[in-house]
């Protein structure tokens, strides 16, 4: 073989060895080098509503998509990335009224909204620049004509924690 023709065979196996692409599925900015660990402390229900284990329901399901959606290890403190705070807002509130055909009869809410803000406090000790501190909130809507709050909590707060999760997710590691 001649030397043009080596040249030819391994100068694109050098150029795309030389290349690096990264991808990530969950959408992480992280620098695992860096970035090992995290911690959550226990997120408390200061509310005034909900039910009574809401706060320990939020903390192991922010833990739980943290590992589920990162490499990092979970350690009970002082994690690289450490998560702290409270849920601050619990509103069950009316959207729309309708009218009863009846004038005997008052009016009623056709649609009640469960609302849910959670403050939290994010410390990066890798990057101080990325710490934060932030409410995060969501809703759900329910029919109370057909079913009453008892019912549907549970489904309501697991959805909401849900998106308030992956908010969180995207503002502390994912850095959109």
């Amino acid at each position: 073989m001649n030397k043009k023709a080596i040249l030819t065979l391994f100068l694109p196996i050098f150029l795309f060895s030389a290349c690096r692409i990264e991808y990530s599925f969950t959408g992480t900015t992280l620098d695992y080098e860096l970035t090992n660990s995290f911690s959550v402390e226990n997120f408390f229900n200061d509310s005034g509503g909900g039910p009574a284990n809401m706060g320990q329901l939020f903390t192991e399901s922010l833990k739980e998509y943290f590992q589920r959606n990162t490499q990092l290890e979970l350690i009970r403190t002082n994690g690289d990335l450490q998560f702290e705070g409270s849920i601050t807002r619990y509103s069950i509130d009316p959207q729309a009224t309708v009218s009863s055909p009846d004038p005997n009869l008052p009016d009623r809410a056709g649609q009640m909204r469960l609302s849910i803000s959670v403050q939290v406090d994010f410390v990066n000790t890798q990057n101080d620049e990325e710490s934060l501190s932030r409410t995060f909130s969501f809703f759900q809507d329910y029919d109370p004509r057909n079913t009453s709050l008892l019912q549907v909590e549970t489904e309501l707060i697991e959805i909401i924690f849900e998106n308030i999760i992956q908010d969180i997710f995207t503002a502390t590691v994912a850095n959109w």
